[in-house]
């Protein structure tokens, strides 16, 4: 009998995970998805958000939720609240364990006495300007501050009147007293409390001086249990402060760092900075407008969370740094869509046809699959009658070669009706055509068994008399590709194409469409309607993407 070698690969992070828990370092799993609330979450986020959570679930461990809320300049609830939300859309559940870097303020205050009292901090009054001079460079050591050995009560008494308020702004910080001499700047006496008199959106005015992110990020980390402290990797070099830290503030059982390559998205706008003034400017609807790859920009565009987990399953987990296509994220929406939602008939570029011979007033309806390629999605009724809207596209009047749709003189199906014969034109004054006159043969009924003739042109349509008028928006990326990024003094290429807005018609079936409900409009793509803009019997539908791509999935 021959031996079962199929195994699941695991990537690197989970091979350190295993050797952990086999070597008894810990004896749990608990992760953590720490943001700090100064924007809203983008797709990169989303891969830390389902890579934490899920090695959670994997583990039968914990996942927590924090605001890493150490800086108060930045911070609003709203971003807490927005974070809060694509968090949980996402499906990273956090149960009970949703946390804040400001409710440890108390303990970081605590550890950094202890430091103190252990000679391994001290208060400094060099400026901002020569801390930087004194740092040194990648290939020459600092120097030590004149302050940095100064006795154990005095940096106690100075500490204590920073946090009383007696300095201003800028006037001393409290640094780690490590090695000006270490290889990694990151360990030359790296600051690890400011004065900042400015009111914290958690704790108010009780505090005037705040903790680093690298002293505060790995006490939360302990403080919480997290046993495996996952991040980009730019935090690679802080990797030693971060261990020193939790060794010298005496905590059991530690935390781990290790890092990950992050997500990167050719020519797609993810930087706060960029989205910020993108908002800030007008030039974008808000964090969440649908051209953003912010997570609730995505969300509004009509992208489902097994759409991102997708994505994120196909880019993985790896130490290299690379940049994915936008095509890959595109495919897997059209993946997750096409054998759940409804093909529905709308026309966004209207143009009028009336059949002449069809009775005037007459309406009837034909059963049409909600999807070809999912039976159990059902059928429904759409009406038909003697005026009916197609696609502007779908009508020449001098056709090129091989142009099989609607043309005087030729003879086309409407999808799931009727044969129809271009008659005649109406044109305005400037010569564009405003109406076609056709005619029908009730003998090509759709569904009737007829075999006598066959058309090379099928087009799409919907019946004038109880067509619903919706306003549809088609998307492009908000970069225009073929110039790149940035422009040379720095700022965004944006496409005036990024936001197309038409007034269409749709069968009346989508008139009662809810917010965030998803569909295919035959040959048009994949829509969604809006959940910002839409009103009772008023859906707003965006484009999620196309029906089609060149993108192909990377072989192995």
């Amino acid at each position: 009998m021959e031996e079962n070698t199929n195994t699941v690969s695991k990537n690197f992070i989970e091979q350190l995970i295993d050797k952990d828990l086999e070597e008894g370092v810990y004896d749990h799993v608990q992760t953590r998805f720490p943001p700090e609330p100064n924007g809203y979450l983008h797709i990169g986020h989303a891969k830390s958000i389902l890579l934490n959570s899920g090695l959670a679930k994997e583990y039968n461990g914990k996942f927590n939720l924090r605001f890493d809320d150490t800086n108060p300049t930045k911070e609003k609830i709203e971003f807490v609240e927005s974070i809060k939300k694509d968090v949980e859309w996402l499906g990273a559940d956090w149960e009970d364990r949703l946390f804040f870097a400001s409710n440890y303020f108390d303990q970081m205050y605590e550890c950094a006495l202890k430091l103190i009292r252990k000679g391994k901090a001290y208060v400094c009054d060099l400026t901002a300007d020569q801390i930087r001079e004194y740092r040194g460079t990648l290939t020459e050591p600092g120097k030590e501050s004149p302050y940095r050995n100064r006795s154990v009560e005095e940096n106690l008494a100075l500490f204590e009147e920073m946090k009383a308020g007696k300095c201003e702004d800028g006037a001393r910080v409290l640094r780690a007293k490590i090695d000006m001499a270490s290889p990694n700047i990151n360990m030359r006496d790296p600051i690890i409390y400011r004065v900042a008199h400015m009111t914290h959106h958690n704790t108010g005015n009780k505090w005037c001086i705040y903790p680093m992110y690298d002293f505060a990020h790995p006490i939360e980390d302990a403080i919480e249990h997290v046993t495996h402290s996952i991040c980009t990797l730019e935090f690679e070099d802080h990797r030693p402060l971060y261990d020193w830290v939790v060794q010298e503030c005496e905590f059991e059982m530690p935390p781990r760092q290790i890092e990950f390559a992050k997500l990167y998205l050719k020519n797609v706008v993810t930087g706060k900075r960029y989205i910020k003034r993108l908002v800030e400017d007008g030039i974008v609807d808000g964090w969440d407008d649908p051209r953003l790859v912010s997570i609730s920009g995505l969300r509004r565009r009509g992208y489902t969370p097994e759409a991102i987990k997708m994505f994120v399953d196909l880019c993985g987990v790896s130490k290299s740094q690379s940049t994915v296509d936008m095509a890959m994220l595109e495919y897997c929406i059209r993946e997750d869509l096409k054998m759940k939602k409804p093909r529905m008939m709308a026309v966004l570029d209207p143009i009028k046809v009336v059949i002449d011979n069809y009775p005037e007033g007459q309406v009837e309806y034909f059963d049409v699959p909600n999807n070809l390629e999912n039976e159990s999605l059902g059928s429904r009724k759409v009406p038909f009658s003697r005026e009916l809207y197609i696609e502007r596209e779908d009508f020449m009047e001098i056709p090129p070669k091989k142009y099989f749709r609607l043309f005087p003189g030729n003879e086309v199906r409407l999808m799931n009706a009727y044969f129809v014969k271009c008659e005649s034109i109406e044109k305005d004054a400037d010569g564009n055509v405003t109406l076609i006159h056709c005619t029908y043969d009730p003998e090509t009924r759709s569904g009737s068994g007829f075999t006598g003739r066959k058309v090379k042109g099928t087009i799409h349509w919907v019946a004038a008399s109880t067509a619903k008028k919706v306003t549809v928006r088609l998307y492009e990326n908000i970069v225009d590709e073929e110039k790149g990024m940035f422009a040379e003094d720095g700022t965004l290429n944006l496409n005036p194409r990024s936001l197309v807005t038409c007034e269409s018609y749709v069968e009346p079936a989508l008139a009662e469409a809810a917010p965030e409900d998803r569909f295919q409009f035959v040959r048009n793509g994949y829509f969604c309607v809006d959940n910002k803009d839409s009103a009772p019997g008023e859906p707003v539908f965006n484009r999620i993407v196309s029906l089609k791509s060149s993108f192909k999935l990377p072989t192995a």
